[in-house]
């Protein structure tokens, strides 16, 4: 096994041991207190099943409830989706409808028909107040079809084939509370079509092809507290006031769609809209007053767009937002003041997000948040007040520590004497062994310098862990940036593709030996030290020349505090990225299992001498 498969399988195992340590003194960057003692904990035992604080004050708070999930009870009982999937919500009764069809079943004054292969809305007694057509085959909903029932007051239209929605497909449901058209194929919905649906409060519209709507699409809704139209076709919203037709609104989700930009004037109507979820989409650019009228805004949610700036004055007039996801986007810089007006933000998500120019002061004026998520767990020591942040490692370092398990810890000194020392003896007495294959001989001492720095570079790797020690998150991006980190980086990758490339030449020569063993296929000197000398060549190269252009491969060695190119991660350059799969592929070739790394070795050991004592015999 090849000093670089003993690190890599050292760093797997050490991310299932990663420990915090405990500090008694006043709380410090990354820690946070026990409730009223004075007993301080790393960030990363903030509610991991364990009471480490002995008062249970550690694993307080620990779900993420901000944004709408607070103001759920207020206005429902239960959410939205599963209703949806359990219409009936009463305890089953005698059926009081009548002229029920066979498919059908019916429990009081509420009617099931879903999958009853129903091509068109059926007809029974006008008392129904419930009635659920999932899963059928209805394509169209005509004029007046739901006109006698006027007791109605949920209505399930999920998972059929509705293609054309007349403008009074709903006329007469003045009871109608909810209303669910998910996963068809509506492309219109014509102004006024809900003219009737003065109590309707909740209106589905997932999972359908809508490329467009205006204000009037929802003309009559006074009630609507909920719109989801997720998953559907829109590119733009209107450039007029969106919710003047729903001046209850709370809720609006545009999940899934392809809308580009957020106009000025598109929720200017919107006054009581506490939750606005517009995560994937296409949207590139945001106006200074795009969210100025949502001033009772509790959630929003714009990640997974193409949001690159952030205008200064964004969210200046959201004074009661609790959460904001800006998650995935592209954004590359954060102004320092950005978050001043979010004195009621409780969790904030920049997932995925490089930011270039973080620092404490974007964070220092959130006092009420509470849960915040980064990229890097690196970021957390920029906002050392907040109690659960996210990650808390990558899996080899942590807030405190390069390596962040004692047994990476231990291991990497372990791991790297027995290399440096057993590379070196065998390079010393390799010369005072008796061998008459020399050729095979400097192949091995090659092989040996190879390992060796391997050895050195897990040394090095160990001094730094030892220099930052209980403060690494200090230093963690300083070092992951600096020429140190580069260098040894370039050594490991070096001392990796050598080894690979000279198991495999060795393997390939001992092979022909004992295929061929009549024939002059064995290689001479001449060609031995060549192949050698393009071997360390390719080697160089490789290892070297993502530092050759900083612009097309970023920072390739730095992406963690080994300096170790572990895999190619969303975000990466497309050159890094290029680059990780022309070279990761034989990486990986050095990281056999276990039992065939020690049958190529008792091979490579035996098959000098087998080859040499056939060869005599001949």
């Amino acid at each position: 096994m090849t000093a670089g498969s003993i690190f890599f399988y050292i760093l797997i195992i050490g991310k299932y041991f990663i420990h915090g340590s405990e500090l008694d003194s006043h709380c410090s960057l990354g820690y946070f207190p026990c409730g009223n003692a004075t007993k301080c904990l790393p960030q990363l035992l903030h509610c991991n099943g364990v009471d480490d604080c002995g008062n249970y004050a550690d694993e307080e708070n620990c779900g993420d409830n901000n944004g709408w999930s607070q103001q759920l009870d207020k206005y429902f009982a239960n959410n939205y989706k599963m209703i949806s999937l359990y219409p009936f919500e009463t305890e089953p009764s005698e059926c009081l409808v009548d002229s029920v069809p066979v498919k059908c079943l019916c429990h009081g004054l509420e009617l099931d028909c879903d999958e009853a292969n129903l091509r068109a809305v059926p007809s029974v007694s006008s008392n129904v107040t419930m009635m659920s057509l999932q899963w059928n085959l209805i394509k169209k909903l005509p004029s007046d079809g739901f006109k006698k029932y006027q007791d109605l007051q949920k209505l399930y239209l999920q998972n059929n084939k509705i293609r054309s929605v007349s403008v009074h497909a709903f006329r007469g449901l003045h009871n109608l509370t909810k209303l669910y058209l998910s996963h068809n194929k509506i492309t219109v919905l014509k102004p006024g079509v809900f003219e009737d649906l003065h109590r309707l409060e909740w209106l589905i519209i997932e999972d359908n092809q809508l490329s467009r709507i205006s204000p009037l699409t929802f003309y009559g809704l006074n009630s609507l507290i909920l719109l989801a139209l997720m998953n559907n076709s829109l590119v733009h919203l209107p450039d007029k006031p969106l919710c003047q037709h729903m001046p209850r609104l709370h809720w609006l989700d545009f999940e899934g769609n392809q809308i580009h930009n957020l106009r000025n004037m598109t929720f200017i109507s919107c006054s009581t809209l506490t939750v606005l979820v517009m995560r994937k989409n296409e949207i590139n650019h945001l106006n200074e007053n795009s969210f100025a009228p949502l001033q009772k805004l509790y959630e929003l949610d714009l990640a997974s767009n193409k949001i690159e700036v952030l205008p200064p004055y964004l969210f200046k007039d959201l004074k009661e937002l609790s959460q904001l996801n800006l998650s995935y986007n592209p954004i590359q810089k954060i102004k320092a003041d950005q978050f001043d007006s979010l004195v009621k933000l409780k969790s904030l998500s920049l997932e995925g997000i490089e930011i270039s120019n973080i620092q404490s002061r974007m964070f220092a004026p959130l006092r009420n948040l509470s849960h915040i998520y980064f990229k890097k767990f690196q970021y957390c020591g920029y906002a050392p007040h907040v109690r659960s942040c996210k990650p808390n490692t990558d899996g080899i370092s942590s807030l405190e520590n390069l390596l962040a398990s004692i047994i990476q810890r231990v291991f990497v000194w372990v791991v790297s004497a027995v290399t440096c020392f057993g590379n070196i003896f065998v390079i010393c007495m390799r010369p005072y062994i008796r061998s008459e294959n020399k050729l095979h001989a400097m192949s091995i001492i090659s092989l040996c310098c190879a390992d060796c720095l391997m050895g050195i570079y897990l040394f090095v790797i160990g001094a730094f862990d030892l220099k930052f020690r209980g403060e690494y998150n200090k230093h963690a991006q300083l070092w992951m940036e600096s020429t140190h980190c580069q260098l040894v980086g370039s050594l490991a990758i070096l001392s990796t593709e050598v080894s690979v490339l000279l198991l495999t030449f060795l393997t390939l020569e001992k092979y022909i030996c004992i295929v061929y063993p009549f024939r002059c296929l064995k290689p001479g000197k001449c060609r031995t030290i060549t192949i050698l000398i393009l071997i360390w060549i390719i080697g160089f190269v490789v290892a070297f020349i993502p530092l050759s252009n900083k612009e097309f491969f970023k920072n390739y060695y730095g992406t963690n505090g080994v300096c170790f190119p572990l895999h190619s991660e969303q975000g990466e350059s497309t050159g890094s990225q290029i680059y990780s799969v022309l070279t990761w592929q034989p990486l990986l070739s050095s990281f056999f299992p276990m039992e065939a790394c020690f049958t190529a070795s008792t091979k490579l050991l035996l098959l000098p001498q087998k080859s040499e004592i056939m060869l005599k015999r001949k």
